[in-house]
């Protein structure tokens, strides 16, 4: 079959195209910046088209000379309006899209109830399904938390469990939800368009189960004891807060996956599985287990913050004994302006913020036979693989891409540093690492002890850095407009 995908940078989209290639399609991708698919091992398999799901006139001709089209798009990130926005795209894209003679969506299951606070994604999400329904024929696959690795849902309750050995939680998470594993929801949705018949609106998931028993279940393959006392008083917003706080997952996304599960949200599988009846659904511990096994050997495909697009991100780890924080930003610069912003720090501009901090560090560093500050940089603007710079050393450097660096410092552990810049839609995405293995039990010790003021620092350092790559972006303007003007006509060559 011939057929579209939109969404493909995301969570579902990215495990989804290969999929589809490997079982012999040809596909489409309908993307806004074809940056984003670098990297990607199926970027050369797939035919590439520019366009934006709010700009009706980049549509055209989208959808021509196809069998069958994915809608996986919404904007669950996209601030107050994101309602009207997902409405105008689906809008949009039903205009674009009218020869295809199957769409496929993937909604949310909606409660039963109407009472209470209602989730607005759900119900824009309803409202999309309802809208590309309408225009196209077409299935619309409702599912509830879709657990694997690198999932929201699944890193929510991995996070909660993991770090909290007891816990308040809302009355409502004795609610019964239906999760599904992510290769049995990609499943659902490669069948759903080789059928060729729209179906209508399915619903999906694996046996019930509260949301308590879901971190209860994690905990009991991890081998833990958690402790989970339901209280009345905590609200949907104190309770996505606190999400937010304990787990690297954002406010922004937190909020919509805690308001999905304050009512029962559980499925009527019975037609989907009449007419797929080769998926079986695996249990939600199956899942976890093999979710958990992909973490462990690095075989995570896609994340949930791989569709933040203009989102600031925040990102934990600590696996393979290696600890990471991970931040990103959205700028409005260029990848080569990031890159000599942050090419450009330490020496005698320093580290942006925080500046007696990273002083005092390099005293203390000093006092116990570490090289401190004291080394500065060789070059204000360069840097060269292998050289120093204030107690580091460059150990990786690519031109407008990457800078890496290993501490020289004297710590229980190895430690590094490292920014990319990533062109994204119009700008760049700035990623930010810090790494830390730590050696022994002192090192743990360590680590713990200095990440309350990482936590301050590190946030700081991102959005400075960011900052300057924008100043840096409107002083490279500024020199290409001289050299314009000294090369014009009447100018001084």
């Amino acid at each position: 079959m011939r057929i579209l995908v939109t969404g493909a940078t995301g969570y579902i989209g990215g495990r989804l195209v290969p999929r589809l290639l490997d079982r012999g399609h040809d596909v489409r991708v309908l993307v806004r910046d074809p940056r984003r698919l670098r990297g990607r091992s199926w970027q050369d398999r797939v035919e590439v088209v520019v366009g934006d799901l709010e700009d009706p006139a980049s549509l055209e001709g989208i959808a021509r000379g196809m069998d069958a089209a994915y809608y996986l798009v919404h904007s669950m990130y996209g601030g107050s309006d994101f309602a009207r926005r997902d409405r105008e795209a689906a809008e949009h894209f039903v205009e674009a899209a009218r020869e295809v003679p199957l769409l496929v969506y993937l909604g949310g299951i909606l409660p039963r109830t109407e009472k209470g606070p209602q989730s607005e994604h759900l119900r824009s999400r309803a409202e999309v399904g309802r809208i590309l329904r309408e225009g196209l024929p077409g299935t619309e696959l409702r599912a509830g938390p879709i657990i694997g690795s690198g999932s929201a849902s699944f890193e929510m309750v991995r996070y909660l469990t993991e770090r909290l050995p007891a816990m308040v939680a809302p009355r409502w998470i004795l609610n019964d939800v239906q999760p599904i594993a992510v290769r049995d929801i990609l499943q659902y949705l490669v069948l759903a368009a080789e059928a060729r018949t729209p179906h209508g609106v399915l619903e999906v998931g694996t046996d019930p189960l509260t949301f308590r028993q879901m971190m209860q279940v994690y905990a009991s393959v991890r081998g833990f004891r958690r402790f989970i006392v339901p209280v009345p008083v905590l609200s949907p917003r104190l309770a996505g807060l606190w999400v937010g706080l304990v787990t690297p997952i954002p406010n922004s996304i937190a909020m919509p996956l805690v308001k999905g599960v304050i009512h029962p949200v559980v499925a009527d599988t019975e037609r989907a599985r009449e007419l797929f009846p080769s998926v079986e659904p695996i249990s939600y511990k199956r899942s976890v287990e093999l979710a958990l096994q992909r973490i462990e050997t690095g075989m995570v495909t896609t994340r949930w913050s791989g569709a933040l697009g203009n989102g600031d991100t925040f990102e934990y780890e600590d696996s393979e004994g290696i600890v990471r924080e991970v931040r990103t930003r959205k700028i409005a610069a260029s990848p080569r302006a990031a890159f000599r912003a942050f090419t450009s720090l330490g020496g005698d501009r320093g580290w942006l913020v925080w500046q007696w901090a990273w002083w005092c560090r390099g005293v203390l560093d000093q006092l116990v036979g570490g090289p401190g500050l004291r080394r500065g940089r060789r070059d204000p603007r360069k840097l060269s693989t292998g050289e120093a710079l204030d107690f580091w050393r460059v150990e990786a450097l690519e031109e407008d891409r990457l800078l890496r660096l290993r501490a020289e410092m004297k710590v229980p552990g190895k430690a590094w540093l490292q920014w990319e810049a990533l062109p994204e839609e119009g700008g760049t995405r700035l990623v930010q690492k810090a790494l830390f293995q730590p050696s022994g039990l002192p090192g743990i010790l360590y680590w713990y002890a200095i990440f309350p003021i990482h936590a301050f620092i590190f946030s700081d350092l991102v959005d400075a850095v960011g900052r300057l790559a924008e100043e840096e972006e409107a002083r490279m303007a500024e020199e290409e407009q001289a050299d314009e003007a000294a090369g014009a006509p009447g100018g001084t060559a």
